[in-house]
């Protein structure tokens, strides 16, 4: 019946709207009564719930503990005829050395429900290995398992049905077996908590992403998701004069760091890596002003870690999607440079894809001329491509007096260059660029919730 696919409340709290149509169902011959109607619909909603449930699968996940205990939990939950009964099934069937599944038991003669079957991640080389699975993580997961439908995560009506194919993770210098079944029984908890909640929703997905860092990692690889930033473009050609400024450079999440054309013309891409030295987390762009075989050049910033390569927006369209394609394929922020370039609309609307960042700027002979900024341009490219990610940055001259000028126009990067590298005090020009910029992301949130 098309008609019950609006019937999603339960019995007894239907809207008017649902109760007339089971009306008119009624009217039209189609049940004896209203109440044979209701039951109808319900039981068709139930059954599309089991065929989804049969047909697909949950997956859940959770970190928690430290040291060498720590536990690391991966598990899918679904039904027996499904994906997940076939992996179940096949766990248990096709054994390899050194990660035998076995299945989660509270004590030996007692299988948690539904049926768990654990696989270690970690080869088991010897016996004192096999004890840490065979002992504190089986009962721990079995009795998380048990809990979890104690306390109504797992639905009582699904035991028989369902089964549990869990992944555990102990490091063989693990030795202190309270705490491995203690992390081990609350991240399998949790792991099914958020599977059974399709956790994490796409808010909390997509406010983490560039937020976290991971614990295990020693790096912090940062993203542009939070304008407005201050870029500092280190143009000057002479490697220890940037290297002084650099190490002046106060560490911050708004502020980006820029090789500039000069300085990689004379030293090569690798120059990057010299910067890498002084301020390993960094967000730093390559500005090679690409102006042809963009594929090429967005290869080269990669291999020597650029987070981000600028291509020279008077380069053709061919070149520039080229350019922007690579950069998205390896995960790098494309720039391109809108310098000499009469219409930036057309230009932008010639191409396949938008580039991540575009420049506004005003070259520095210009400037020294009294050339105008282009900062009129900034809404009109906000406004044309409002449904689209696009950050604007502006160049040529900025100082602590316009910024607030170019903010206002919508700008979301501020390029400073000699304002900066050439001061005195680097870290007091830096400074007067701070009210203009967001404060730091709290880094002590190591997420292991």
């Amino acid at each position: 019946m098309a008609e019950e696919k609006g019937l999603v409340r339960a019995p007894g709290r239907i809207t008017q709207d649902q109760y007339k149509l089971l009306e008119n169902l009624v009217a039209d011959g189609r049940f004896g009564s209203v109440s044979e109607a209701m039951r109808a619909a319900v039981s068709k909603l139930t059954e599309s719930n089991v065929q989804s449930a049969k047909e697909n699968f949950l997956v859940g996940e959770a970190l928690l503990g430290e040291g060498d205990e720590v536990a690391h939990i991966d598990l899918l939950i679904g039904d027996k005829s499904g994906p997940v009964g076939i992996a179940f099934a096949q766990s248990l069937s096709n054994l390899s050395v050194g990660h035998t599944p076995l299945l989660a038991v509270i004590r030996p003669n007692l299988p948690s429900k539904p049926f768990t079957v654990i696989v270690p991640k970690v080869t088991i080389k010897n016996m004192e290995d096999a004890g840490k699975i065979f002992g504190p993580a089986q009962t721990a997961v079995a009795k998380a398992v048990a809990d979890a439908v104690e306390d109504g995560i797992i639905p009582v009506d699904c035991l028989d049905d369902w089964v549990i194919v869990v992944s555990v993770f102990i490091h063989p210098k693990a030795k202190d077996e309270r705490k491995i079944y203690q992390y081990n029984y609350s991240a399998t908890k949790l792991a099914l908590s958020r599977a059974l909640q399709r956790y994490p929703s796409l808010d909390k997905l997509m406010y983490e992403k560039d937020r976290a860092r991971h614990p295990l990692v020693g790096f912090r690889s940062p993203r542009l998701w939070r304008p407005p930033y201050l870029q500092i473009a280190l143009d000057n050609p002479d490697i220890e004069m940037v290297k002084k400024v650099v190490s002046q450079i106060p560490r911050s999440d708004s502020i980006i760091l820029e090789a500039g054309t000069p300085l990689i013309k004379r030293y090569g891409v690798g120059v990057i890596g010299e910067i890498r030295k002084i301020l390993k987390d960094m967000f730093i762009v390559a500005d090679l002003k690409t102006m042809d075989v963009g594929k090429v050049e967005v290869d080269i910033a990669f291999e020597e870690t650029a987070n981000a390569v600028c291509a020279a927006g008077v380069a053709s369209t061919e070149t520039l999607n080229e350019f922007i394609h690579e950069a998205r394929r390896l995960g790098v922020y494309s720039y391109v440079d809108l310098m000499e370039v009469g219409d930036p609309l057309a230009k932008l609307k010639s191409l396949e894809r938008l580039p991540d960042v575009v420049i506004l700027h005003r070259a520095i002979d210009v400037e020294q001329k009294g050339g105008p900024p282009r900062w009129n341009y900034i809404k009109e490219i906000k406004e044309e491509f409002k449904d689209r990610k696009i950050l604007v940055a502006v160049a040529g001259g900025i100082l602590p007096s316009t910024a607030k000028i170019a903010l206002e126009a919508g700008a979301d990067i501020l390029i400073v260059g000699r304002y900066i590298t050439q001061s005195r005090d680097v870290e007091k020009a830096v400074e007067a660029f701070r009210p203009y910029i967001k404060e730091d992301v709290d880094l002590f949130r190591v997420h292991v919730e």
